[in-house]
């Protein structure tokens, strides 16, 4: 067996009866990828080179331990899996008339159950549902409603039988997706709040269908993230303790690595798993049931976290594969244009950035707003001056969002620029502090590395010059000097305003707790709406324009610099390892 890369967790019942050492035992092993993003082939088509992880070497190791536990292997997948790599994108939005890559894959490799994730239903209704039809195995979430019919849009939960112990998988997703996405993409769909639909649907897998083994497959965090009155983004290890029964809990969507054995308040044993994210890892978790009096109960529980590093690729399915992935290449190596200058996005912590002022500006290009806002969305990545290609365009923007203009006033604007600049940088009260916000907590962690909040919130804007002076407290940091074309800026005007549709929906919370406009009044402020994704405009516009020179727009800085110049070297230093 492989060495796990975190310590496994166990829970063990002793039995002293000399009897039991005759007693009939079952092994069951199952086996969670979770937020994988198109991570199938170990190759990075963004960057083209080869990547660690990845389901051909998922595949290698469950063919493995098929070999060994046989049918008693179960194979669960865990949500976001269409959305990431541009093979992902191409087979999404352009290869639509053959089957879904992501089923294709997940069909090879034998999956029991699939969960959905919120990346999952952002490709919306046409993606996911063609992409549902296609998968062999059942498709899970007792939380997602039809709410023509009151009932699940699919499948509330499986039962999976191995020699004669009755499993339970019960599927839930995040209900906070109407947080990040356009209705449009969930029409006719409701998310239930989570901790109360297990509860339901646990009772139900032990009332009428007898089972005795209850797995939970959550396509949501471990605990944290947009709490509301109604639910919790991330309920994992809410549901672990408070929901009686269950004996497994798989999870994922935050990207951070997690093996732990809780005990309910119910005095059961619960496993907790989540592999983190791009088949990096697989959730493992053993159990060994013991029949008495007729029922088989959980003897012997672990979990642990396995590193799929060292894998042999599965030859056989990368070949299998060749032909579609060869059509990949010829989309991702397209020139689309050259840039005169190399990019990077960890410029943009700093200051002003030539990566994410080339965004904001090719936003406000297209659609004419006044101004414009943009975090960067991957930590550190570059784009090499040279040639430009469709490969280049995913590491430019990750995401498949839509681009929105709102209407939004200049106290709000004002508001959300202070929630943003809150959350990025520090408070300094000396020299010697830092200038950003950091957590030595969160070096580990794949979505944070070592901030104390998410990059992908750090906004800054264009069309208006604004200083952020780091020695003030939180809500008194931004002072907007005047718009970029030398007009005045004034807190009670109207403007329009250049956003993605993660933002614009509510994402980050930047226009809702920052900005302080109510949830469902943020449909009333979208003045327009691109058609396409984000990433289709941004690149036209680079095959009108050809060559482009990104630079700094320099219409913001950090202050003082007598404090922030050093820091912010010390910072570089300390995040990305700069001399």
């Amino acid at each position: 067996m492989r060495k796990a890369i975190l310590t496994g967790c166990l829970f063990a019942f002793c039995f002293f009866n000399a009897g039991m050492a005759k007693e009939k035992t079952v092994t069951i092993k199952i086996i969670e990828t979770s937020d994988v993003h198109g991570a199938f082939f170990p190759y990075d088509f963004i960057n083209r080179k080869p990547q660690s992880g990845s389901l051909a070497r998922v595949s290698s190791y469950v063919k493995r331990l098929r070999q060994t536990f046989g049918k008693n292997v179960i194979l669960l997948e865990n949500g976001d899996i269409l959305q990431g790599q541009p093979l992902s994108y191409f087979s999404n939005y352009i290869d639509t008339l053959n089957h879904n890559i992501a089923a294709d894959v997940t069909n090879y490799l034998g999956y029991d159950a699939q969960a959905i994730g919120n990346h999952d239903v952002e490709t919306g209704h046409r993606c996911y549902d063609k992409w549902i039809d296609e998968i062999n195995c059942p498709v899970l979430g007792a939380n997602i409603i039809d709410t023509q019919t009151g009932k699940p849009y699919v499948k509330p939960y499986t039962i999976i039988k191995r020699d004669g112990v009755r499993i339970g998988i019960l599927g839930l997703i995040t209900p906070a997706i109407p947080n990040w996405l356009p209705q449009d993409l969930w029409s006719g769909l409701r998310f239930e709040e989570m901790v109360s639909s297990a509860q339901k649907w646990v009772k139900v897998l032990h009332e009428k269908e007898k089972t005795d083994v209850i797995v939970g497959l959550f396509h949501c965090g471990k605990e944290g993230g947009i709490t509301t009155p109604n639910y919790m983004e991330n309920a994992a290890l809410s549901i672990a303790r408070e929901v009686a029964g269950l004996n497994v809990v798989l999870f994922g969507h935050d990207h951070t690595r997690y093996c732990e054995t809780l005990t309910a308040k119910s005095g059961q044993p619960v496993v907790c798993l989540d592999p983190a994210n791009n088949a990096m890892t697989v959730g493992e978790a053993t159990l060994t049931l013991a029949k008495q009096k007729g029922k088989w109960h959980v003897k012997i529980g672990r979990g642990q976290l396995v590193s799929m590093k060292d894998e042999p690729i599965d030859e056989e399915f990368t070949t299998k594969f060749k032909p579609f992935t060869d059509r990949v290449n010829d989309f991702v190596n397209q020139k689309i244009g050259e840039f005169k200058q190399t990019i990077y996005t960890r410029d943009s912590y700093f200051g002003n950035s030539a990566f994410n002022d080339l965004i904001l500006n090719l936003q406000s290009q297209i659609t004419g707003a006044d101004i414009s806002f943009n975090a960067p969305l991957s930590f550190d990545e570059s784009i090499q001056a040279g040639p430009i290609t469709m490969g280049d365009m995913f590491n430019l923007y990750k995401f498949e969002n839509q681009l929105y203009v709102m209407r939004l006033k200049g106290a709000e604007i004002h508001r959300y620029l202070e929630m943003s600049y809150g959350q990025w940088v520090n408070t300094m009260n000396s020299p010697d502090d830092h200038l950003l916000l950091l957590d030595a907590q969160t070096h580990g962690d794949a979505q944070r590395l070592g901030f104390k909040y998410f990059t992908f919130n750090f906004d800054s804007a264009s069309g208006i010059d604004y200083e952020v002076d780091v020695t003030k407290p939180n809500g008194q940091k931004v002072n907007i000097l005047r718009m970029s074309n030398g007009q005045p800026f004034d807190e009670n005007a109207w403007y329009r305003v250049a956003l993605n549709s993660y933002r614009g929906n509510g994402g980050g919370e930047l226009l809702t707790r920052g900005a302080g406009i109510p949830q469902d009044s943020l449909e009333s402020r979208i003045v327009w709406r691109s058609g396409k994704n984000q990433r289709d405009y941004l690149a036209d516009e680079i095959r009108k324009e050809g060559i482009i020179d990104p630079q700094p727009n320099h219409n913001w800085r950090f202050v003082p610099e007598a404090w922030v110049k050093p820091a912010a070297a010390r910072d570089r230093a300390l995040l990305f390892k700069e001399k």
